[in-house]
């Protein structure tokens, strides 16, 4: 048997269980159990724990990225069929804000990303009227939450 790697600093499980094959810890039944029993979290975990990685798993889960999950705990008690859109906004290579400006513009170019993604054009509303104006559109899209 080959050696795997350590997925040290990678934080996309498409990355770690499909292209690059590396040792991965399953803690897939525990992120069903998130998703399944609770409305609202507040994930505080310290820099490098894992958290990107989480979110990642996550979206990767609502997407419906099937092959990414065989062999997990997850697998066989998930429904594949239902596809859920995710909103993703990222603040991982931001770096630091200088005050509040900072963290608006990167909530708007993402925003902006991300209507354009789904056929929006954005408008000069501000970015919580957008927000709520793009989820609005995935949910009658999709039909799903």
């Amino acid at each position: 048997m080959a050696k795997r790697m350590l997925p040290i600093g990678l934080t996309s499980l498409r990355k770690i269980r499909g292209e690059m094959d590396c040792y991965y810890v399953d803690k897939t039944d525990h992120v069903r159990r998130l998703v399944e029993g609770g409305q609202y979290y507040f994930l505080s975990r310290p820099r490098r724990f894992g958290k990107t990685l989480l979110v990642d798993t996550l979206q990767e889960l609502f997407e419906g990225s099937e092959e990414l999950f065989r062999g997990l705990a997850v697998h066989g008690r998930w429904d594949w069929s239902a596809r859920h859109p995710v909103v993703r906004l990222d603040f991982s290579g931001v770096g630091r804000f200088d005050g509040p400006d900072g963290v608006r513009e990167t909530v708007e170019a993402q925003l902006e990303e991300t209507e354009m993604q789904a056929g929006l054009e954005p408008g000069p509303a501000g970015a919580a009227v957008r927000f709520r104006r793009l989820i609005r559109t995935l949910h009658e899209r999709t039909g799903q939450r």
